[in-house]
């Protein structure tokens, strides 16, 4: 690891959210009728790694937890799910991180600006313990942040006061936008997408908080792109397939615009399925841009979420062993 990890404030907030004011208390524990799991719930799940991510996790924190798949394309199954017995929280994956947010009692201040959840954890009510409380936030943003910051040590002096750039127009983009607006200084935004109507509807419901005072910066042509500063920080969010529309290969011929600067900056794929080294990140290594895989992000949102889900600090985590785990599947897989 090369940065220090500023994820336990997720941690310390969690005990704080929305009006609920609730204190810390430990749940590391709990006393179920069960064996203790976590179910991620979405569909497609099964190509996951973040059942071995987990499972490796909760083995180095000595935790018999287990991290049980929930696939499916029912999204009335979830409630029933997260309310057995043993459940000590779940992670929510595509399609289901917007609908779902109506579906917890409460949502953290990240997860209601960036408009999706990815992650449940379970707090106790200080005046009633017996009653637990279901939370939803979201620990993609954490995931793209600690991206950076473990990897390039120092990067804050490099992004602080200079644009970034997100390709795409997803749930990935607006935890992106979160990442580089909150905490790695990012003057403005740069969103390249298809969808014109996409980029409205995420500058539109970022501008229905007061609190987000970054500027979202809708990039549509060759033309304005040429015009604009080059980014230091670029987070790609779309799948790995070669352009086709007309709308794709814009999308493609702005983003060369940027890459071919003489000023070269950093980048993170999020994309790594069904191969991690991308046509993008091919791209952008030719092109001479440090590049990042999309399992860095995934690898540190899934850290975020067991420190919340065991309410145990970094230090007790085995995250190099996790890692090489995940490189080792990868790899396995002739990736």
């Amino acid at each position: 690891m090369g940065s220090v990890y500023q994820g336990e404030n997720a941690l310390t907030t969690s005990y704080r959210y929305g009006s609920s004011h609730v204190e810390p208390i430990p749940l590391a524990q709990p006393q179920l009728s069960t064996a203790p799991h976590v179910f991620p719930f979405g569909y497609p799940i099964a190509h996951s790694l973040a059942p071995k991510l987990h499972e490796s996790l909760f083995k180095s924190v000595s935790l018999p937890w287990k991290y049980n798949l929930h696939e499916t394309q029912n999204s009335s199954e979830f409630l029933p799910a997260l309310h057995q017995p043993g459940v000590v929280g779940c992670a929510i994956t595509m399609p289901y991180k917007i609908s779902l947010m109506s579906a917890v009692d409460e949502v953290t201040d990240e997860g209601r600006l960036i408009g999706a959840i990815n992650t449940v954890f379970l707090r106790r009510v200080p005046d009633n313990k017996a009653k637990v409380r279901y939370i939803g936030t979201n620990t993609d943003c954490i995931g793209i942040r600690e991206a950076f910051l473990q990897n390039y040590p120092g990067i804050l002096g490099q992004s602080t006061g200079k644009p970034a750039l997100i390709i795409g127009g997803g749930g990935a983009c607006r935890a992106a936008i979160y990442a580089l607006w909150k905490w790695l200084g990012a003057s403005r935004i740069y969103l390249v997408n298809r969808l014109g109507s996409e980029i409205a509807a995420i500058k539109e419901s970022f501008d229905a908080f007061p609190e987000f005072t970054g500027e979202l910066v809708h990039v549509s042509s060759v033309q304005q792109a040429e015009g604009l500063e080059t980014p230091v920080l670029v987070v790609g969010t779309i799948p790995d397939y070669p352009p086709r529309e007309e709308g794709e290969k814009l999308v493609r011929e702005i983003t060369k615009v940027f890459l071919g600067r003489r000023d070269k900056g950093y980048v993170l794929e999020m994309c790594y399925h069904s191969k991690p080294k991308t046509e993008f990140f091919a791209l952008c290594v030719e092109a001479g841009w440090g590049v990042l895989y999309g399992t860095e992000s995934m690898i540190w949102q899934g850290v975020a979420q067991q420190i919340l889900w065991a309410e145990l600090p970094l230090e007790r985590f085995k995250v190099d062993e996790a890692s090489k785990e995940i490189s080792e599947a990868l790899c396995s897989h002739g990736i």
